[in-house]
């Protein structure tokens, strides 16, 4: 399994999956088509999927156009988010083969979109960590806007069913958004020495021109105010007694942030 990151937009991302064995791939969320297909012929592989982690335009918008320059291209979508396009609605837990060894596991973890899906995308036993592509869920060091779900949905997507994915897990979100995401996250934690160290290597980073994608769900543990809202210390940070009041809290604190 290799995946590759295609930058869209301002500061979107978009992957493409490849089956090394049958260069069959799958892409999430290919807001801009003819990106994805000259990436996919560049790295020799056959577009056969799109995986849309939910309907807002930025990541679904491509969808229609694809399909016209993919006859026959499956387009997934989570069944209660209305996703453009889409030709295969998929619900928690159903799972899309991809190549010979690629299994694609659908996660759904509303909040920033009802329907919102994630995908957890394992290869042949033992032969890499996994992957999460978490859309605008889980992003590195922080989560999306509440849109459409409230504190619990979020507090269940993010800490519940992303949190036990395996330590290794590697995490791809949607946006470019860390740095931005570290320079906060230290307004929460400022004695928080992973948070300083993750801050200074994204920003040299982006110096670079290079992403700060993937992260891993350990990394995240260690870094992520939102996803660390079980800790008794996060919460007395924020003046919190619980892990979704202080998630509520932390959010709040995030919209009105002007770093």
């Amino acid at each position: 399994m290799k995946i590759f990151h295609i930058p869209c937009l301002e500061d979107n991302y978009s992957y493409l999956i490849i089956d090394e064995t049958t260069k069959e791939a799958a892409v999430v969320d290919p807001v801009d088509p003819q990106k994805v297909i000259d990436a996919a012929k560049e790295h020799g592989a056959q577009l056969t999927l799109v995986l849309t982690t939910h309907h807002h335009w930025d990541h679904a918008g491509g969808n229609d156009k694809i399909k016209q320059i993919v006859p026959g291209i499956k387009v997934y979508g989570g069944s209660l988010d209305n996703v453009r396009g889409c030709t295969h609605q998929v619900e928690n837990g159903d799972n899309i083969s991809l190549g010979a060894h690629i299994n694609i596991l659908s996660l759904h973890t509303p909040c920033h979109t009802k329907g919102h899906i994630s995908y957890y995308v394992t290869g042949k036993e033992g032969e890499q960590d996994p992957a999460v592509f978490t859309g605008d869920t889980l992003f590195i060091a922080g989560c999306g806007k509440f849109f459409e779900g409230t504190a619990e949905q979020m507090y269940q997507s993010l800490c519940v069913t992303l949190g036990s994915l395996p330590k290794p897990t590697r995490v791809y979100c949607g946006h470019e958004y860390t740095v931005k995401n570290l320079q906060f996250a230290l307004t929460v934690e400022p004695n928080n020495a992973k948070i300083q160290q993750k801050l200074s290597w994204a920003q040299q980073q982006r110096q670079a021109g290079l992403p700060t994608i993937p992260s891993t769900i350990e990394e995240e543990m260690e870094t992520n105010p939102f996803i660390r809202v079980d800790l008794p210390e996060i919460q007395g940070l924020v003046g919190c007694h619980a892990p979704v009041e202080a998630l509520q809290k932390i959010r709040q604190l995030k919209d009105n942030w002007r770093g």
